[in-house]
């Protein structure tokens, strides 16, 4: 699916969590590594950088190297004029590739992949400088897309996700928010999916139950009673974030915040300790 089509510029991988993207796409990389198409780069989260590095090694028996500001200088110092040039897949961060983009936009990719991917559903977005600097250093080269939450809270998301594969699949931003913005019918509802099918494809859980035997998840509810001395701080703490001249915290964040230190409030006295 990823590639079948000679004129494709990609794909969205959106499976649930747990469904194997991971190796998904380990298998895409080792057909374009069997096909000698070995320019490839994979931009993920910095946390997942080495848990990749192991996957391609462990299972697929594919060479990779981390590029990082310590990597990256010491090749420049040995005399490389573009660290991203390399022999192996490049790994890095987004906030690395976005640094470096003019090193990034040098190289001919056969293939990118990027995990993680909903962190560029903003795209469209003016103010979203990492992914708009990361689309124009990889204008027209082939990507893979990763993401278990394609949507979140409204779908120009999915419009922002589909442009950074291909800029033409929807048209201009006003065309696809006059279209879809509200989908008010069965019809419009279904052209949508229509119109993803080729670049996108998801699988749920539920459609794999009859291959994989989840464990099933019971939750019960524990009632606690707070001691005084918790109610205390608890209310103390309140009265606090209730403060009109409050200058611990940004007046567009307080609310957010009010609810998430309510919460360690509510869990235990350690937890709002490091909070405060």
């Amino acid at each position: 699916f990823a590639f079948r089509s000679p004129l494709s510029k990609g794909a969205i991988l959106a499976d649930e969590v747990g469904l194997g993207k991971t190796i998904e796409a380990g298998i895409v990389l080792s057909q374009r590594w069997a096909e000698r198409k070995r320019k490839i780069l994979i931009i993920l989260p910095s946390s997942l950088r080495k848990q990749w590095y192991q996957e391609l090694q462990d299972k697929f028996y594919l060479p990779s190297v981390i590029l990082e500001a310590a990597s990256f200088n010491k090749a420049i110092k040995k005399g490389k004029r573009n660290p991203f040039d390399s022999k192996d897949i490049v790994i890095c961060s987004y906030h690395f590739a976005r640094n470096k983009a003019e090193f990034v936009r040098a190289i001919k990719w056969d293939l990118v992949v990027i995990d993680e991917a909903h962190r560029l559903r903003n795209v469209y977005k003016t103010g979203n400088k990492i992914a708009r600097e990361l689309k124009d250093a990889l204008l027209d080269t082939p990507k893979l897309l990763l993401t278990a939450t394609p949507l979140q809270n409204t779908l120009l998301e999915l419009y922002g996700l589909v442009s950074f594969v291909d800029d033409l699949a929807f048209g201009d931003l006003k065309s696809y928010r006059s279209q879809y913005a509200r989908l008010t019918s069965a019809d419009s509802f279904d052209e949508l999916k229509m119109r993803l099918q080729p670049i996108c494809k998801r699988t749920l859980r539920r459609q794999v139950l009859e291959y994989i035997r989840y464990t099933e998840r019971k939750a019960y509810t524990q009632e606690f009673v707070p001691t005084p001395d918790e109610e205390t701080l608890y209310d103390m703490v309140s009265e606090y974030l209730r403060r009109d001249n409050l200058q611990a915290l940004p007046s567009s964040q307080r609310t957010l915040m009010t609810l998430v230190l309510r919460k360690l409030l509510a869990s235990s006295t350690f937890a709002i300790a490091g909070a405060l």
